[in-house]
């Protein structure tokens, strides 16, 4: 089979392509890319989430690497990724995670992180991929206890240590002593326990904390209409905010004391305005296609130059290790922020959040509705489209011919094609047709002046995929 990274490492179904041959090959491939390029030659930190099987996965990783004569530091226990981040900074080494990320259930990864504390670059994955198709001999792996007594493999307390540099970068006595209350829900994830060792007993309210590979049925992914009985608990429990992390804790999704969602665009804008006008920090903001045009405006009243990347994570990791940015992130939830790692990080910046609400004295509700009083009120919306590929190619090619030409009754004045193919409309919303590139689906975005619009733009868009 043809092994193939999408915009977020390699994943696939559990047993079906994700198996022990096949994640030989891709660690094979990735240890003979260390080799070769010589990105580092101080070994590799390996770290797992909780879905089925993802601890003898790691260990299986761990001892292609160990054969290939790297040393391997294997997290102890479930790891959130911006915990391997971490560790491959604080070591100087490579970074695996084991990790579908909000994939559905059935699903299994391998992620890169490069020695800088974030994604491994789309050149870095070439090289893998390069790997890949020139593998060397078939290795003959011995136990796991063999590479351990041998020293080429040691447990790590990955997550202790991970809070260590999360403690030192979020003011946590101003928070504790707001007792401002917090809902979390990790959905199951690499997420559990955290917020609470972080914050204490008393403020933290959780739920889906608990280890659980199948995650109830339900893909671990922080979207408003995954996360009902967070928004439930958030009300009943009289919390002032709530936050959500996908399985590997890398993402983030945020409601308000309602019980209302505030959406990854509106947190990459509160964070922006917290960053550059509230802490006097200066940088880039580097967004991805499918994000907020509120982020220019607020780049153009800050002074702050804004860049537009291919939609992917990595693409952002790339700009925050070669220039000065303040604040990167996308649509899907991974935000990154000045002086933390180079990477997206769920529980990070939910804590950042609440500083920012402990440090301004505003419910999150009322920062929000500060932006829209300063640049208008922007609204998002987003269909993930599952349909046969015959439909999903017809629609992008008809998207990339230019034949959309009408949307919901508004015209098509410009387009883009950074990644997919972005309609400009009159009235000055957009929508984004685009390819998932980790899941058989087709996104289409859109961003507008009411939700509604936003919701209109997508469904008829979305209804247009069926004529084909």
């Amino acid at each position: 089979m043809s092994i193939k990274f999408g915009t977020d490492g390699w994943r696939a179904v559990i047993a079906d392509e994700f198996t022990y041959d096949n994640l030989t090959q891709v660690a094979q491939a990735t240890g003979q890319w260390i080799q070769e390029s010589g990105i580092t030659d101080k070994g590799l930190v390996v770290g797992y989430d909780g879905r089925f099987e993802g601890r003898s996965f790691a260990k299986h990783a761990a001892r292609v690497f160990a054969e290939m004569g790297s040393k391997v530091r294997l997290a102890d226990g479930i790891a959130p990724t911006p915990a391997v981040s971490w560790g491959a900074l604080h070591y100087d080494a490579v970074g695996i995670v084991i990790t579908a990320s909000h994939n559905p259930p059935e699903y299994n990864g391998f992620k890169i992180k490069a020695p800088f504390g974030g994604p491994a670059t789309p050149s870095h994955i070439e090289g893998v991929e390069e790997q890949l198709e020139e593998l060397g001999k078939e290795l003959e792996l011995k136990s796991f206890d063999e590479y351990k007594n041998k020293g080429l493999i040691e447990d790590l307390n990955l997550t202790e240590r991970y809070l260590e540099k999360v403690r030192s970068n979020i003011d946590l006595v101003s928070i504790r002593e707001s007792n401002l209350k917090v809902a979390h829900d990790p959905m199951y994830g690499a997420g559990q326990g955290l917020i609470k060792k972080l914050l204490g007993d008393h403020q933290v309210t959780e739920l889906h904390s608990e280890f659980n590979p199948g995650f109830h049925g339900q893909a671990p992914e922080p979207i408003a209409h995954n996360l009902e009985p967070l928004s439930k608990v958030i009300v009943e429990e009289n919390c002032d905010v709530g936050i959500a992390n996908d399985g590997d804790a890398d993402r983030i999704g945020m409601f308000d004391e309602r019980g209302e969602f505030v959406n990854s665009h509106q947190l990459l804008s509160l964070l922006t305005k917290y960053l550059s006008q509230h802490k006097s920090l200066e940088g880039s903001i580097i967004k991805t296609f499918s994000t907020t045009t509120m982020l220019d405006k607020q780049a153009e009243a800050y002074g702050l130059p804004i860049e537009t990347t291919p939609i992917g994570f990595k693409y952002i990791a790339e700009k925050i290790i070669s220039q000065d940015v303040l604040v990167g992130g996308e649509e899907s939830g991974g935000l990154a922020v000045k002086s933390h790692i180079p990477e997206r990080d769920g529980i990070f910046i939910g804590l950042l959040i609440m500083e920012m609400m402990v440090k301004t004295n505003k419910k999150l509700s009322e920062l929000v509705q500060e932006l829209f009083r300063e640049f208008g009120e922007h609204h998002t919306y987003r269909n993930d489209l599952h349909t046969s590929d015959q439909k999903k190619k017809a629609m992008v090619s008809y998207c990339e011919d230019g034949k959309l030409t009408e949307i919901a009754g508004h015209k098509v004045v410009d387009r883009e094609f950074i990644d997919g193919t972005k309609h400009h409309l009159e009235d000055g919303s957009w929508l984004l047709v685009r390819p998932s590139g980790t899941e058989p689906v087709l996104r289409i975005y859109s961003e507008a002046n009411t939700y509604q619009k936003a919701v209109d733009l997508v469904e008829d868009a979305s209804a247009k995929v069926d004529e084909f």
